[in-house]
């Protein structure tokens, strides 16, 4: 579905052999979403996909860019809560297939995720707040207007659009196997960042099934909002409590339903970094020639406290670019 999307290509796998050496490290892999389909993260995938295959399950196709899908997309009203990736990559993909996007963001949410949005043809609604409280506010309109939701997150009773979107996010996990099953180096260790938990599930759930070797899979959250870790401490979804974080796509205090369930049973180990260490390491990255944000760099500020030693061959997922918080 997403090579039906014009700007739809790999990403890169970079290999860091100075860093991993800084770090004491036996290797260090960083897939590099920074530039993904345009849009500047992962979350590209997600989005677009989900809509995509939204409009041609509506429209009784396997091709959402057919006429009968263009007639079905028109009539359509896609809308969404996001810190700013998610919210593009919906917009693009109703942008690409015809739909129309209305983007929910929290107060907080960088006004240049807003420019951007717009220039997609998408509609911002801005939501005095956190990422929750737009998250509700999507929800309310999604009800009282008979749009369509289609949030990253669920919750008991919404959870087959989400998966749509985590469906997308397993791209990047498939082409990193690729990769790995080629040169036939595989990881010891993958770290992957969560705000709610769709990629860190969709990459876990797909590693879990489809790689030849398994790794040791680290979950990686910021300290003011440790969601998942906390959710499954307690055995059952809870919210954490903590003030905002420099980690903005990051910053999230209730975890998504599909995303605990997958990482409490998949995962192996939870982290949480603090803002300083995430902000020293998107420094690092960028001294490397890879531009990101403490969001996008927190799986490497884990490796300062995990430690692996020279034994390590630690993926991680550089998950965005520069983004003007």
């Amino acid at each position: 579905m997403l090579r039906r999307c014009p700007a739809h290509a790999p990403t890169p796998l970079h290999a860091f052999p100075d860093l991993a050496a800084t770090l004491g490290l036996g290797a260090l892999y960083a897939k590099d979403e920074t530039g993904r389909m345009g849009l500047g993260s992962f979350k590209a995938l997600g989005g677009a996909f989900a809509v995509a295959q939204t409009i041609a399950e509506a429209a009784g196709t396997s091709d959402p860019t057919s006429d009968e899908a263009a007639q079905v997309a028109a009539g359509m009203t896609f809308i969404t809560a996001s810190a700013g990736n998610h919210g593009l990559s919906l917009a693009a993909g109703a942008r690409v297939f015809g739909a129309r996007a209305v983007i929910v963001l929290p107060s907080l949410a960088p006004e240049g995720f807003a420019g951007r949005i717009r220039s997609m043809g998408a509609e911002v609604v801005r939501i005095a707040g956190s990422y929750d409280d737009s998250v509700a506010g999507a929800l309310d309109m999604a009800r009282s207007r008979g749009w369509l939701l289609l949030a990253d997150g669920s919750w008991d009773g919404y959870v087959e659009r989400p998966a749509l979107v985590m469906e997308g996010y397993t791209v990047l996990a498939e082409e990193c196997r690729a990769t790995f099953e080629a040169s036939g180096e595989w990881p010891s260790h993958v770290l992957l960042q969560a705000g709610v938990g769709g990629l860190a599930a969709a990459v876990t759930g797909h590693v879990r099934e489809h790689w030849a070797r398994q790794p040791t899979v680290v979950v990686v959250e910021p300290e003011a909002a440790p969601c998942l870790m906390r959710s499954v401490e307690a055995g059952r979804l809870v919210r954490a409590e903590g003030p905002a974080s420099n980690m903005g796509r990051l910053d999230c205090k209730v975890a998504s339903l599909l995303g605990f369930e997958t990482l409490r049973h998949e995962a192996d180990v939870f982290a949480t970094v603090s803002d300083d260490a995430a902000a020293a390491a998107a420094e690092t990255l960028a001294r490397h020639g890879m531009a990101t944000t403490p969001s996008g760099a927190a799986a490497l500020a884990a490796l300062g406290e995990l430690a692996p030693g020279p034994a390590g061959r630690c993926l991680i997922i550089v998950s965005e670019g520069p983004v003007d918080d």
